[in-house]
């Protein structure tokens, strides 16, 4: 598998505490191992399209023929026990006996070339096939697909107007191949995409010999019919059930959850998120890494990918001040997937493979970068202990949830960790120390609130107590003493008051 030679460690000789393991990948091992010159793909076993197919032939016509020869095998031991069995009845039924024996032993030992070499899904047969068709998805889905089907007709026709009559050649194509995928619905899902291989192949070959039509148009017209018969083909192809898609899908995602500890500096990310620009570019990534789901062309889920690509590039230059290398750009992807966790990503990685053009998965930065994501989730499926410079304790401690990853102490930084890095553990002292004040003003709080408590029930029995010892007694009112100027009827003949007098002087 390309996946196990695509990653190697580099070691560095230093101090205990300083030394890093990087991720680091050479140009060569992204290429097909055939030494073609294209490049390899996991899922093709590190063939590219081109090489994967001639393989896949290989093994087809070598199946073929074993087959045959089982054949003819089996018709000669069934003619030679027909003949035996005219002797006599007893032994007719005994000879057919053991032939049925033999032949059912030689079906469990018949090895199917073809599904060994390409590992394929297990099959359900065509009842799983039947189960998946009855399904009728609901009316809102059906709605949605009806309008964008339409819209993308309409569009590849006014697109095949622009090449007259080539174009009535490939649009009769297109629905020929659209009918026979309909009847095709019980093959294997290896085997229709094949067929889509096949038909890409012949209309590409019938465009530039037969119609002389120019490279750059016919990969214009191959981008158009992809996304014309894909659009179509997509409910029916992407993730089908008679595969383990699904399956993968979440243990995928299951892998990532429990990875979610894992920092830049284990994965040696050259991105300081600190700042503005690049906090925003890894944003951008990683909403693009997401929306790859939400598309159903192929070319658009490679445009999606690179998208994401060229934000982590200018991420990785904002913070170094120089072109990113590849050397940054695979740990980053590794950690833009680990912290997007993108839904399905299999499944669009598998889709990806078996349907997309091959050109565009050869050759150019959609192919680049598909390959790096393949090897990013091969390397997040076999990440280690050693991958990422810790021992086996603490990977297993931080795997569990038992424990999370410590600050880094600023005497075992190297001399050469960016102030990114450094800032990064200061803040991570800083939420630190904060934390364990906020715990012990909780802690204090809870004192403060017990003690209020105990205070309040002690003056509350002091003053029960001093009730009881001097209880409260109520006096009746005495009889109210008369005003200084009220009313006095024994005084009444006294004389009256001088009056004031006026002398004339």
């Amino acid at each position: 598998f390309l996946s196990l030679t695509l990653f190697s460690l580099n070691r560095k000789k230093m101090n205990l505490k300083s030394e890093r393991r990087g991720i680091h990948v050479d140009q060569s091992e992204l290429l097909c191992k055939k030494g073609c010159g294209y490049y390899g793909n996991p899922a093709w076993q590190g063939f590219c399209s081109k090489c994967w197919r001639e393989e896949y032939h290989k093994a087809r016509q070598k199946q073929i023929q074993e087959d045959w020869e089982l054949a003819e095998r089996l018709q000669r031991e069934e003619e030679e026990a027909y003949a035996s069995s005219q002797s006599t009845q007893g032994a007719q039924s005994l000879t057919f006996s053991k032939f049925e024996e033999k032949k059912t032993n030689e079906k469990t030992r018949k090895v199917t070339t073809v599904k060994k070499f390409f590992t394929a899904s297990s099959r359900t047969g065509a009842k799983k096939a039947e189960i998946q068709e009855a399904k009728a998805p609901s009316p809102s889905i059906n709605r949605q697909a009806s309008i964008e089907t339409d819209r993308v007709s309409k569009e590849f026709i006014e697109f095949l107007k622009t090449y007259h009559k080539p174009g009535q050649d490939i649009y009769k194509q297109c629905k020929l191949f659209l009918d026979t995928m309909n009847h095709k619905r019980d093959l294997s899902i290896e085997e229709q995409s094949e067929c889509a291989q096949d038909f890409y192949q012949n209309v590409a070959e019938k465009l530039q010999t037969r119609w002389k039509v120019p490279p750059e148009k016919v990969e214009k017209a191959m981008d158009q019919i992809e996304k014309y018969i894909m659009t179509r083909q997509y409910k029916y192809v992407f993730c089908p059930e008679t595969t383990d898609d699904e399956k993968k899908d979440l243990a995928v995602q299951k892998r990532i959850r429990a990875l979610h500890w894992v920092t830049p500096q284990m994965l040696c990310v050259p991105v300081n998120e600190e700042i503005p620009e690049v906090s925003d570019m890894v944003v951008k990534a990683i909403t693009d890494i997401i929306e790859m789901d939400s598309k159903r062309v192929p070319r658009d889920k490679l445009a999606c990918i690179t998208k994401c690509s060229k934000h982590i590039f200018n991420a990785i230059k904002t913070t170094k001040n120089e072109p990113a290398s590849a050397d940054d750009f695979l740990p980053t992807l590794i950690y833009i997937v680990l912290k997007g966790n993108p839904p399905r990503l299999q499944s669009n990685i598998q889709y990806i493979t078996r349907f997309c053009n091959p050109s565009r998965l050869m050759t150019g930065e959609d192919g680049y970068y598909f390959t790096n994501l393949c090897c990013a989730v091969a390397f997040i499926e076999k990440l280690d202990a050693q991958s990422l410079n810790l021992s086996q304790e603490d990977f297993d401690r931080f795997m569990t949830g038992q424990t999370s990853p410590k600050k880094q102490e600023s005497d075992s930084f190297s001399p050469d960790v960016c102030l990114g890095v450094k800032q990064m553990y200061k803040n991570l002292d800083l939420l630190s120390q904060l934390n364990e004040r906020q715990e012990r003003i909780v802690n204090e709080a809870k004192k403060l609130e017990k003690d209020l408590i105990d205070w309040t029930d002690g003056i509350t029995k002091e003053v029960q107590d001093i009730v009881e010892k001097y209880p409260l007694e109520i006096k009746p009112k005495s009889q109210a003493l008369a005003a200084i100027d009220s009313e006095n009827v024994e005084n009444d003949k006294l004389p009256p008051p001088l009056q004031p007098q006026v002398y004339a002087g």
